[in-house]
């Protein structure tokens, strides 16, 4: 049994019952707990088919791997944060949304 960590978003509330049959939800969303590799994937098959055939949602799965970093992350849906490799090193990308354009001022403020 290995350390497992599930962060969703968007989830129906009976998707969510079902992971918190498995693993413990200690913030909105976030779920972790010790699950064997056979109860870890028939549950990330769930909440990806989920997330994948109701085209709502996003679910990160997170277990320990034989990588660099020692652990693998996986991911179904849309989010603003995006798993990317970098030469074999796992980042989150997140998405910013463009900021407004400031209207132009003849009057600079100093701030003090």
């Amino acid at each position: 049994m290995t350390l497992t960590v599930i962060v969703t978003e968007r989830l129906s509330p009976g998707l969510r019952g079902v992971i918190s049959k498995w693993l413990i939800e200690v913030n909105p969303g976030t779920y972790i707990g010790s699950l064997s590799a056979r109860v870890r994937t028939e549950l990330w098959e769930e909440v990806s088919n989920w997330v994948i055939s109701n085209d709502l949602g996003y679910a990160l799965l997170i277990h320990p791997d034989n990588t660099e970093q020692g652990y693998t992350m996986q991911s179904w849906g849309t989010s603003t944060y995006q798993i990317t490799d970098h030469h074999g090193l796992t980042l989150i990308n997140r998405q910013h949304e463009p900021s407004p354009i400031r209207p132009e001022s003849d009057h600079i403020d100093p701030g003090w």
